[in-house]
């Protein structure tokens, strides 16, 4: 049984080769590459669920971001942009990223929810990553997480 973000993943690369879409054709291809790759590591080879398949394009995107950022450093404009490029392109099989407000609205809850755990001020920060953590799956990155948590741990 194939996961209906794998088989979008492979339509769509269907689609981008008929198309001629390079980036798009190249990006997908070393995504599901990657997605591959998880499935056959390990003792015996699986089908990843579409949670897993998201965090692995998840990781593919930030793997882009790092690169744009790299590149820029290193005065390479073209590359940069290309990495941004295929970043977006899998920007689009991922949720949709949370605001600040959301964030912080989630973390206030989880803040709470621990605190009524036993957990308060700044020690409680990996109880409350525990919280938080599930609900966020993927849709913020964990330093800006790491962040938001730990502005409403010390009260602010």
């Amino acid at each position: 049984m194939t996961t209906t973000l794998k088989s979008r993943l492979h339509d769509d690369l269907t689609a981008a080769i008929k198309a001629r879409d390079e980036l798009r054709s190249s990006t997908l291809r070393l995504t599901i590459t990657a997605i591959s790759k998880e499935e056959v590591s390990g003792e015996s080879s699986r089908e990843l669920s579409d949670a897993e398949v998201e965090k692995i394009i998840a990781r593919e995107a930030k793997k882009r971001r790092e690169a744009a950022e790299a590149f820029d450093k290193g005065g390479r404009a073209a590359q940069a942009e290309r990495e941004r490029a295929e970043g977006e392109v899998l920007a689009g099989y991922l949720p949709q990223p949370l605001t600040d407000d959301e964030l912080d609205a989630l973390v206030a809850e989880a803040v709470r929810e621990a605190a009524a755990g036993g957990a308060e001020g700044p020690r409680a920060m990996g109880a409350v990553m525990k919280i938080v953590n599930p609900k966020i799956a993927g849709r913020a990155e964990g330093g800006r997480v790491a962040a938001a948590v730990k502005r409403q741990l010390a009260g602010g």
